[in-house]
């Protein structure tokens, strides 16, 4: 049988097996159980211990002969563990949430908060936020079953909330980037927005949290820490606690995109190629996509068929790239153009703009959207201020693109744990 695992469904889109194997020497398997198949799977009992998730938090709890005390407290259990073919139950997301608050710079204590969702992490949230001294606390959900508000009395009742705790399933991935529990811009007093969801790492809620200046961190960090704890449970030893920190870090360099914009000629594709292969990274030049479906050149597609349907083009490409990890993803010069191919490239990536001045920029350049120095000029001046939404503004006058390439390579590790807050 194997050895330890995750239970859920579905879990297409889990780190968990990314996360286990950088803590500890076992096997960690993915149980991808139907609801059906779910009490056959508790009965057997094949497996020495497990994470549990959506949605099986309360529905193993029939099947334990004991939980400790926070899974008591909660009502949901995400760590089982076999002995002698008796279950136990635990939870280690009060560990993780309670650290990830932490981390978050968040203070509870007498600060009220709403909790999207009522599943079994609601549960687990609700306690937390009563261990820090929260005061108060309401859950909101779409049928505003069992005390709960729904969401439209949520934005009628609970307008100065102070805090937003989502632990529903809106916004993980595949869901789109416009899908939002609750808009942040319902609540005038927000002062932070913590997301459970962590795949993508910036869910719409944090990304839409974030434009708006509310503090906004998503659950990556929670799902690391709860794996630690679940794998002192699952080795019955202690761990350094060091390395769930080391875990995370190194989990947050590997899945993130490393995304380049900036204006036409700014060396995007050139340093995209030099950081791919320097990092062992698959290079996505969204024009060279583009242009391999339609088998003609970006330029051509301009003039044939005008700018709006380049566009169009350019997001359709961007879209499918939302929920890839570990890229290095060269944009074109108007990808920022679009409010939703900003927000796409932000979900799994830490933006950047290639800042080269325009005189650079036109001695080496032409295409139909910029024929002359001027156009460029006009240009740069209608999108700058979109590009300078990116992550991280790189001033490249006079850099070649090697040596853009090992500046950002040289500050990759710390960058891209503080773009959106991580």
């Amino acid at each position: 049988m194997h050895t330890y695992g995750l239970l859920g469904w579905p879990l297409a889109q889990s780190f968990s097996q990314d996360i286990h194997r950088r803590l500890a020497d076992y096997s960690y398997a993915y149980f991808e159980v139907p609801p059906d198949s779910f009490a056959e799977f508790m009965t057997q009992r094949a497996f020495r211990a497990i994470n549990v998730t959506i949605p099986y938090k309360e529905a193993v709890i029939p099947y334990l002969e004991g939980m400790d005390e926070g899974a008591w407290a909660c009502g949901a259990v995400n760590v089982v563990v076999n002995r002698e073919g008796k279950l136990y139950g635990y939870n280690t997301d009060v560990l993780g949430m309670e650290e990830g608050l932490g981390r978050a710079g968040f203070s509870l204590a007498g600060k009220s908060a709403l909790i999207l969702g009522t599943g079994g992490t609601s549960k687990t949230a609700a306690y937390v936020l009563r261990k820090l001294g929260a005061g108060r606390v309401r859950k909101v959900s779409r049928t505003g079953r069992e005390g709960a508000l729904t969401y439209q009395q949520a934005l009628v009742l609970e307008k100065d909330v102070d805090f937003l705790i989502n632990t529903s399933p809106v916004g993980m991935a595949p869901d789109p980037m416009d899908r939002l529990a609750i808009p942040p811009s319902a609540f005038s007093k927000l002062e932070g927005i913590y997301d459970v969801v962590y795949n993508p790492i910036r869910t719409p809620l944090v990304i839409q949290g974030e434009k708006e200046g509310i503090p906004s961190i998503g659950g990556l960090y929670m799902l690391v820490l709860q794996a630690f704890y679940a794998a002192r449970l699952f080795l019955d030893q202690d761990l350094d606690r060091s390395k769930a920190d080391r875990v995370f870090r190194d989990l947050v360099a590997e899945k993130r995109n490393i995304v380049l914009t900036g204006m036409p000629a700014s060396g995007k594709t050139t340093v995209g190629r030099f950081l791919a292969w320097k990092m062992g990274r698959k290079l996505v030049d969204t024009d060279r996509v583009i242009e391999d479906r339609t088998g003609r050149h970006v330029s051509e597609i301009l003039l044939e068929e005008g700018e709006e349907a380049l566009r169009d083009r350019e997001a359709k490409v961007i879209s499918d790239l939302r929920l890839e990890t570990g890229l290095v993803i060269s944009t074109g010069g108007g990808a920022i153009l679009k409010e939703e191919n900003r927000d796409a490239l932000r979900a799994n990536g830490l933006v950047y703009f290639l800042d080269r001045p325009v005189g650079e920029l036109f001695s080496t350049y032409r295409r139909p959207l910029t024929p002359n120095r001027q156009a460029m000029e006009d240009r740069y001046r209608e999108r700058v201020d979109l590009y300078r939404q990116a992550d991280v503004h790189l001033d490249i006058r006079s850099m070649e693109s090697d040596q853009v390439a090992e500046k950002i390579m040289a500050d990759w590790p710390r960058q891209c744990l503080m773009g959106g807050r991580l």
